[in-house]
């Protein structure tokens, strides 16, 4: 249902454009401009993530600790387990599933929250991107700019534009 919506909500809104300007005997303009590219290449969009990678960096840098930890665990285990006692295979391989739970639940919930900020950061980025292209539509008197489409022609591509007001 949502994706109908997405594709049939433009698309009513373009003949409706169309009929409009039909009627009024004025050409319609109409541009495009592409989010991934803004959320790709943007300078506030770069400098976004770039502060999420700093924000997430030591709780990364603990979670590769453990992952060492437990890989180092497990080449012991590995490597003496034949030798070692039962009762001390048995504590380590204990400490092993111990350190593998707890670092299943840490990358879980690193991941949860780094998802969570990057939407928060990256739904900054994109109001500030669409304020940007609405002063262009009323500048340059577009009819309709489009945010996502199956199809469209360079020609009516305007992210450049965008990109470069969102650098000022």
């Amino acid at each position: 249902m949502k994706t109908l919506t997405r594709i049939f909500i433009p698309l009513f809104l373009a003949f409706v454009t169309t009929a409009v300007a039909a009627q009024a005997n004025e050409p319609m303009k109409v541009g495009f401009v592409s989010i991934e590219r803004i959320f790709r290449e943007a300078g506030p969009a770069k400098r976004a993530l770039a502060k999420l990678e700093k924000e997430f960096q030591p709780r990364d840098q603990e979670i590769q600790k453990l992952v060492k930890q437990a890989k180092d665990l497990q080449t012991v285990l590995e490597k003496e387990s034949v030798t070692m006692s039962e009762t001390d295979r048995r504590t380590k391989e204990t400490e092993l599933g111990r350190l593998n739970r707890q670092l299943q639940g840490m990358q879980r919930e690193f991941r949860e929250e780094l998802n969570l900020r990057k939407n928060e950061e990256l739904a900054q980025v994109l109001e500030r991107a669409n304020k940007v292209v609405q002063q262009i539509a009323e500048q340059e008197k577009y009819d309709l700019i489009l945010q996502e489409a199956v199809y469209r022609s360079a020609r009516i591509d305007i992210t450049d534009k965008v990109l470069k007001a969102l650098e000022k």
